[in-house]
């Protein structure tokens, strides 16, 4: 069980969208917040990054192979230098092209930046703790980032939308996808204390790595603290305050949540009907699987189905 892939698909709403930038000096672009997760790639050159609602720190120098994260989607001021006074690009700019459409900001003849701008569709209701707990920015310099595969992936990207091919239209959109996983990976995996807490640890962890496994592999199984224990080779006790301190939750917290968070998938991508997703994820009646699921989400699991249907 993939503990990384099972908490983003958990999350995903929708598919990656995405949008080709070219600036040239003297240029910046305003970008609006947005209902998920915002990322910038850095194909070629160089800008300033400044994000927006209340972030207290500096701008961020983005260099060629740069890549960030904006983990709760927040607006951002993209440009040559943070002083440049910003455009909001409209719907007009966006010229088609194939496989992205490209945003043009700034004068021709200037010094020129390329980028890959965009977001997931990730649900921020109820985020997965490997992502809530991530900084707010994750930046990662190509020079100190030790990620083949993701400096693999940028690579095969701008060669995609360099140069369009067939099958291009297929390929961009599946890169895209899975750069996600590898910005995720590149940074937990660049901690530089495993014994620290946060999931860095907790997926490195020879006693709380595997219990997180079982749950995610089984959520239906009426798990025991004492079973995940026996399972790690700890006390009860000793077990449960480890899990605790990495994962940020003692184990049958967060298997009620990995129990309501995978609720919710079913829901959202399935026609289970709500027996077999009470079923599913461990609770012997309709009745009580939907009083937990409402005391978790605020509403039925039936509403909560019929209001994604209406607003597809």
């Amino acid at each position: 069980m993939d503990i990384l892939s099972e908490a983003l698909a958990s999350m995903r709403t929708g598919q990656p969208v995405s949008v080709r930038t070219s600036g040239s000096a003297p240029w910046a672009m305003s970008l609006p917040p947005v209902s998920g997760s915002g990322f910038h790639v850095v194909l070629s050159g160089a800008c300033w990054l400044t994000p927006l609602q209340g972030y207290e720190g500096e701008p961020v120098h983005l260099r060629e192979g740069d890549v960030v994260f904006l983990r709760d989607g927040c607006g951002a001021i993209l440009g040559d230098h943070p002083d440049t006074p910003p455009q909001v690009p409209h719907d007009a700019e966006f010229a088609p092209g194939a496989p992205l459409g490209t945003v043009r900001v700034g004068e021709d003849g200037g010094e020129r930046a390329d980028l890959l701008c965009g977001y997931y569709h990730l649900d921020q209701a109820r985020p997965h703790p490997l992502v809530s707990r991530l900084p707010r920015i994750v930046h990662l310099p190509a020079a100190d980032t030790h990620c083949p595969e993701l400096t693999a992936a940028i690579g095969l990207l701008r060669a995609e939308l360099d140069r369009p091919r067939m099958g291009s239209a297929g390929i961009v959109p599946a890169l895209i996808d899975s750069l996600l996983l590898y910005i995720l990976r590149a940074w937990h995996e660049r901690q530089p204390d495993r014994s620290a807490q946060g999931w860095a640890a907790a997926l490195a962890d020879q006693a709380v790595a595997p219990a997180l496994t079982a749950l995610h592999g089984d959520p239906a199984r009426s798990w025991t603290v004492q079973e995940l224990a026996a399972r790690a080779g700890l006390s009860r006790a000793a077990f449960a305050k480890r899990f605790t301190e990495l994962v940020g939750e003692p184990p049958m917290a967060y298997l009620t949540r990995w129990r309501m968070t995978t609720a919710a998938r079913l829901l959202r991508e399935s026609e289970a009907p709500l027996a077999a997703v009470a079923t599913r994820t461990g609770y012997g009646s309709e009745y009580a699987f939907a009083k937990a699921f409402k005391r978790a989400y605020g509403k039925a699991p039936g509403g909560y189905r019929r209001e994604l249907r209406a607003a597809a």
